[in-house]
């Protein structure tokens, strides 16, 4: 059984230290554990500094790709290394280490594939308020969206199966951390949830910069995700006010008709308007049935993918970014 445990990193050689220093080497139930960072465009010491910190690995971008493209290099190179469970936790050192063993037993119990752990945001002193009232209520979002029980949905830190991450498909640029839930939940994978506590704040994140912009993308993603994967029922909900209001204006006017109220020329915007909201209604009921047979082309399209994926991992330069590091090679000085 192979653990690799993943960083994404972004100009980090101030906290990987830090974070470095918790992570485990030996873990019950667990033959082999191998440290991987994802370099995203780092223009300081970070790559230096994991070397020096007996880093096995690192996969680099040129240049700043985001958070969700570092968490699927860093997915594609864990698989690529034979993992059988994959951890992804943060460089600020946010997630204490010392829950790792917490996260991956049901993944070990074959209980769960995908593990998240819940920080349990309300008892967060640095979040404020407002931040731990929208983390609550994109949570419950996503719970709905993904018909799954996590309470916790941005938390970074989660453990994974080999056979879950090769299903997880990272199609959004901002974050990883809703869409693989979502993905997760439409692929009826057993997502858990464990209770973590967090460490102290070294930094602001770099993710959220601005709270209204963070809840607008987020919101945006949610959104974008639920039409994507439930489509005929994302339309139906838009065509329902369209086919509700065609359906009064056209009961209106037959309940006028028959109380003798509509004659010969009246009341025909009843029946004008009432034939335009029905026609829409209609029309985007066709859009959803559309997307709902694109969606089922979609799902056989990765399963396929998932068969690909497992054979192209055998390959010795799948992943042409992955660079194992050696440690640094001190020089003796003879003796005089």
């Amino acid at each position: 059984m192979k653990l690799v445990i993943q960083i994404p990193c972004l100009n980090e050689e101030d906290s990987l230290p830090i974070t470095l220093a918790e992570l485990p080497r030996h873990l019950d139930g667990v033959d082999v554990i191998e440290w991987l960072i994802v370099d995203d465009g780092s223009t300081d010491r970070t790559v230096e500094v994991a070397r020096a910190l007996g880093v096995d690995y690192v996969v680099r971008h040129p240049v700043n790709k985001g958070l969700a493209a570092a968490f699927r290099s860093g997915l594609d190179a864990a698989l690529q290394l034979g993992a059988d469970i994959i951890v992804n936790t943060d460089a600020d050192n946010q997630y204490p280490a010392r829950y790792i063993p917490d996260l991956i037993a049901p993944i070990l119990r074959h209980q769960a594939d995908i593990v998240i752990g819940d920080r349990q945001t309300g008892q967060i002193e640095h979040f404020s308020p407002t931040k731990r009232l929208l983390q609550s209520f994109g949570s419950a979002v996503v719970r709905l969206v993904s018909n799954t029980n996590v309470p916790d949905a941005p938390s970074g830190f989660r453990a994974m199966s080999r056979d879950a991450a090769l299903q997880l498909n990272i199609l959004t640029r901002y974050t990883y951390t809703l869409e693989t839930i979502i993905q997760a939940g439409n692929k009826n994978l057993v997502v858990a949830h464990v209770p973590i506590e967090t460490n102290g704040k070294l930094r602001e994140s770099r993710l959220i910069k601005s709270m209204f912009r963070y809840v607008l993308r987020s919101a945006t993603t949610i959104l974008w995700l639920f039409v994507l994967y439930r489509p005929l029922r994302s339309f139906s909900l838009l065509a329902a006010p369209f086919l509700l209001g065609g359906a009064l204006l056209w009961l209106r006017f037959v309940v006028l008709l028959m109380t003798g109220e509509a004659g010969r020329g009246t009341n025909v915007q009843s029946v004008i308007v009432g034939s335009a909201l029905l026609i829409i209604g209609f029309m985007v009921f066709l859009i959803g049935l559309i997307g709902e047979l694109v969606a089922m082309n979609r799902r056989l399209q990765e399963e396929t993918l998932f068969y690909v994926k497992r054979l192209a991992l055998a390959q010795p330069d799948f992943h042409p970014t992955l660079t194992r590091l050696e440690p640094p090679v001190t020089q003796e000085t003879p003796d005089a």
